[in-house]
């Protein structure tokens, strides 16, 4: 017998700003990773690895003036 669960929670207002910042944060790091494989495959280089693509985006993220 398979069982599922639905959970829902109700952060407070403070919550709910650092859950909307994490996930931009997210998507924008998600968004630069994304440009930087596509623009290697129109660029007819090698498919860039997960590690690499990692040290690519977070530390050119660190780097870029108002991403800290």
């Amino acid at each position: 017998m398979k069982l599922r669960y639905n959970e829902r929670i109700y952060p407070t207002p403070h919550q709910q700003r650092d859950l909307a910042r994490f996930f931009g944060c997210a998507r924008v790091v998600y968004n630069d990773g994304l440009r930087e494989r596509r623009a290697a495959w129109k660029n007819g280089e090698p498919y860039i690895s997960d590690v690499t693509l990692q040290k690519m985006v977070i530390t050119g993220a660190k780097k870029t003036l108002g991403r800290e």
